[in-house]
């Protein structure tokens, strides 16, 4: 299953997005394989934090003056937030572009890591890590839909619960296009899931 990920994922080519004079960040799409099983690890942010505090999101964040391109503030900023060494992963390719709620154009990095790796995760960023499987994602367990108008459109995203922790918003959106694109998974963003049930708008 990570062949076909890897192809689908190098093959893709992601949108481009113009956020001339827009900060910008770039987050890590960890994911880790046993016995055939993908499983795409995610963190809960620190309620101290200024964004996204208390939420579910891929390790990463804003790129730094030094940092060559977005792909090393992935890894750099993984690395600074859960321990993963940035030698651990492969990298596989970038995502979609999008723009958070808060105005930053965060770029996401498919990496494949090893399935055990030593995790030190930075208390004053990261309450929790944790991992879901891939299966969850493409049996399209969601708890309900939100509407998000974006880019002139409306998307309807899915809004995830696994184990306690809520998936929504751009972590929610990153993984149903890495579901569509990597494993094919068909989701649909642009039609609502429910039109009568379970569709709220942000």
């Amino acid at each position: 299953m990570l062949d076909k990920m890897r192809m689908r994922v190098q093959q893709h080519k992601p949108r481009e997005i113009e956020a001339a004079g827009l900060p910008e960040a770039g987050v890590l799409i960890p994911v880790t394989c046993v016995h055939d099983q993908p499983e795409i690890i995610l963190t809960l942010r620190s309620k101290r934090l200024s964004t996204h505090s208390g939420e579910v999101a891929f390790p990463g964040g804003r790129r730094d003056p030094g940092d060559v391109d977005l792909c090393y503030t992935a890894l750099r900023e993984t690395h600074e937030e859960i321990g993963l060494l940035p030698e651990l992963v492969e990298v596989v390719g970038p995502m979609d572009s999008l723009i958070s709620r808060f105005g930053i154009k965060v770029t996401p990095y498919v990496g494949i890591v090893p399935d055990v790796f030593d995790l030190f995760p930075n208390s004053d960023e990261i309450e929790a890590v944790f991992r879901v499987p891939v299966s969850f994602f493409l049996e399209d367990r969601r708890e309900m839909t939100h509407r998000i108008d974006y880019e002139g459109r409306s998307w309807y995203v899915p809004s995830y619960r696994f184990e306690g922790f809520k998936i929504w918003g751009i972590t929610a959106l990153m993984l149903t296009e890495l579901m569509n694109v990597a494993f094919d998974a068909q989701i649909p963003l642009h039609t609502p899931h429910n039109p009568e049930k379970n569709l709220e708008q942000r």
